[in-house]
């Protein structure tokens, strides 16, 4: 069993009877040819035990700090069985390998230049917003684009100009009114047949047409969390009650609130979930079914659905508590009456199995 450096040297002592069971300089050649492991081990930060009285097939932890300063826990065989050995430095320390992966960054309409023309699918997946129909066939804009400068970027005022904007009778500015389609901003009659919308693309009836994205989202590379300005408070005593649960048991950072997205989530790039842990790249959402017994069934349902692809699609895991009999939804999820100390447990052993049991117990309070 795994276990911490002090009550490994402690236990070693008990079992050999003798205040130094190994040493100094006892495994010296079994740790010459790891270099890089020699150079991150500090003595002080592992209760004063030298790293050659440490067998390298001993099952303890030890506090390591690699050539850029990130300091973690490992075993020795975890950092023995790292691959790269003196060749690349970065494979030596988790944190460095994940920083010199290449991140993602999302690729939205407003990220590209004007130059270029929106491609459909991409105004198909902006928003859900559609573009009634008017007498005759369908309906779209003439003229200047919805998106202006920056194909796909929308005024935040609502719909772009140029845009139908309702199916009502509304009178036109300096004319009469139209039926069948709504007004055009700015004056005229709504355009029948097909016409561009931003970049050129060709918008019909019933086809969504480009939707304000929330700009308050920071530029962050896919899948890297952060404090939103945009994120609802917790509107559940219940969440509350879990993360207090939770950080009286792990030192995670329990201040992140949003995760950065691939494509729009509804109006933002960014989702909420209740619990967001960095640290195991894991969100954690509790569900119940709420005073009316509709949330989280039906349509609400899919909405689940679709939020838990979008947070696995950036590299994170979505755990579930299920109450109320709500079926699960993900590999992980967990179905339990209610929160209580044994859900806790439950919920810490679902991390330990996701992230494995050596990594999340480093961050035990």
């Amino acid at each position: 069993m795994v276990e911490p450096v002090d009550a490994w040297w402690r236990r070693r002592q008990w079992s050999r009877g003798t205040a130094v069971p190994y040493a100094v300089g006892t495994f010296r050649e079994a740790w010459a040819s790891y270099p890089v492991l020699v150079r991150q081990y500090h003595p002080e930060w592992n209760h004063g035990v030298v790293l050659t009285q440490v067998p390298p097939l001993a099952e303890v932890l030890l506090t390591w700090e690699c050539d850029v300063g990130h300091v973690f826990v490992a075993t020795p065989a975890e950092q023995r069985s790292r691959p790269g050995r003196e060749r690349r430095r970065s494979v030596w320390c988790p944190e460095c390998q994940v920083q010199a992966q290449p991140q993602r960054w999302p690729v939205l309409p407003e990220d590209w230049p004007a130059s270029v023309p929106v491609p459909q699918r991409a105004v198909r997946s902006v928003g859900r917003q559609t573009l009634p129909s008017a007498r005759g066939g369908a309906a779209a804009a003439r003229g200047p684009a919805a998106v202006g400068a920056l194909p796909g970027a929308v005024p935040s005022g609502g719909l772009p100009p140029g845009a139908v904007a309702s199916t009502r009778r509304r009178p036109v500015r300096g004319g009469a009114p139209v039926r069948g389609g709504g007004p055009v901003r700015g004056g005229g009659a709504p355009v029948r047949g097909g016409g561009p919308v931003g970049g050129g693309v060709p918008v019909r009836a019933g086809q969504p047409i480009p939707r304000a994205v929330c700009p308050k989202t920071p530029r962050l590379p896919s899948g890297e969390s952060f404090t939103s300005t945009c994120a609802p408070a917790t509107a559940s005593a219940v969440e509350a009650d879990l993360r207090a649960a939770l950080q009286e048991r792990f030192a995670f950072t329990f201040s992140h609130t949003a995760i950065r997205l691939d494509r729009p989530f509804f109006d933002h790039v960014e989702a909420w979930p209740d619990i967001v842990l960095p640290e195991l790249r894991v969100a954690i959402e509790y569900d119940s079914t709420g005073r009316h017994g509709l949330e989280h069934v039906g349509p609400r349902q899919e909405t689940d659905r679709r939020k838990d692809r979008a947070v696995r699609s950036v590299g994170w895991e979505v755990v579930r508590i299920r109450t109320g009999r709500l079926p699960a939804l993900g590999p992980y999820d967990l179905q339990v009456s209610g929160i209580s100390r044994r859900t806790v447990d439950q919920l810490a052993d679902t991390l330990r199995d996701l992230r494995g049991p050596l990594f999340v117990d480093a961050y035990a309070r």
